[in-house]
């Protein structure tokens, strides 16, 4: 005579409810669809066989008398579809609570809605100073129509009547084990469990539609090209008037007439003449934060540079700056007049340099190399 109870692992006193609870677990973890080994069909349908039996008071009572239904004969037809057998406690136990086979009840109109990333270009001054900046783009909103519902207004949805509201249909297949049910999204309501009597003629019954929005960011000071700023609830609205995902905007600094930005640091290049470079000067300068004088010491070369301490960008999430290093670029002219020539000869006398001895030097990695080393350091 077989064991049912060691079979289901209960006890003799073991309840109604316990004993289904017992076959839901093993039939869950033996059932061919989640265990396709012939050993776990085996055992799956010995299962079905003992939940069979004692899940029917009758049959249970007949079972703890020495009457075994399954054992020659014993009257019971193999398989499943023995009487008392309901075919409603395989489907709890691969629908119930997350079983393998995908959970039960109907689908949700109202998912939530996907996340977006869109460019924003703005100009060194904000990415230096931080500030705002509108942004229009085309997004999915909420209908202005149904407000969601996908319905038209004055209209509603009706239970499907295919699966009852279920959002899922059964069926009764035959296999070597008996017969096994299974459960499929509802292909007339896919699988929502109601249906839309009239759709909403704006959204057509999805809930939202495609619109443009227009939002003010606020671009925090020291972004950089390729920075992301995260707006939560500003990308797409879901399905059925779902929540919003979010909005990821990656900023494009535009590049800059003058300045080139190196990390925190701002460059550019002076160009001075010969004069004001060897003579010194102070020269008016238009920097991003308004005008500032730089004194130009006497005997400037080629490539010097002027550092402006705190003019430069902003470190992100500080209130510390970069600076703005100024690269001295020294012109020499190329045209003088018959006076002009003379006065730079006698110039040249009295400095000795009138008959210059050649001295060579490896190639000047000049305004280009320099600015490489800057960077680097």
């Amino acid at each position: 005579m077989n064991d049912y109870y060691a079979e289901l692992g209960v006890t003799r006193e073991a309840s109604v409810e316990e004993i289904k609870r017992a076959y839901r677990k093993k039939a869950r973890k033996l059932h061919p669809d989640v265990n396709p080994s012939p050993e776990a069909a085996e055992e799956f349908k010995r299962v079905g066989q003992a939940y069979d039996v004692l899940g029917d008071p009758q049959k249970k009572a007949a079972y703890d008398q020495g009457v075994d239904p399954y054992a020659p004969g014993g009257g019971a037809g193999a398989g499943f579809g023995g009487a008392g057998f309901s075919f409603s406690d395989i489907m709890d136990a691969f629908f119930t609570g997350g079983a393998a086979g995908g959970g039960g009840g109907p689908r949700s109109r109202v998912q939530h809605g996907q996340d977006a990333l869109l460019p924003l270009d703005i100009q060194l001054a904000t990415a230096v100073f931080g500030g705002e900046q509108e942004l229009t783009f085309d997004t999915a909103v909420v209908c202005s129509t149904c407000h969601g519902d996908g319905s038209r207004p004055g209209t509603g949805k009706h239970t499907c009547d295919v699966c009852g509201g279920a959002g899922q249909t059964q069926q009764v297949q035959r296999s070597f084990l008996g017969q096994v049910l299974t459960s499929r999204p509802c292909t007339a309501c896919q699988g929502y469990g109601d249906i839309i009597d009239s759709p909403c003629f704006e959204c057509d019954g999805n809930g939202r539609k495609r619109d443009t929005r227009t939002i003010t960011i606020k671009v925090p000071a020291g972004v950089d090209t390729g920075t992301r700023i995260q707006l939560r609830g500003e990308g797409e609205v879901g399905p059925g008037g779902g929540p919003a995902g979010d909005l990821y905007v990656e900023v494009r600094v535009e590049k800059h007439p003058m300045f080139q930005r190196q990390g925190d640091d701002l460059h550019c290049s002076l160009e001075l003449p010969m004069s004001a470079a060897a003579l010194g000067a102070t020269v008016p300068f238009e920097t991003l934060d308004g005008s500032r004088d730089i004194d130009i010491k006497a005997g400037t070369q080629p490539g010097d540079v002027i550092t402006l301490k705190g003019l430069g960008v902003t470190r992100l999430r500080t209130d510390n700056r970069g600076d703005l290093l100024v690269h001295a670029n020294v012109r020499t002219p190329s045209k003088l007049t018959a006076e002009q020539a003379d006065l730079l000869r006698q110039f040249a006398e009295s400095r000795g340099e009138d008959s210059p001895a050649p001295k060579f030097q490896p190639v000047n990695q000049g305004l280009l190399g320099k600015l490489r080393q800057a960077w680097k350091g």
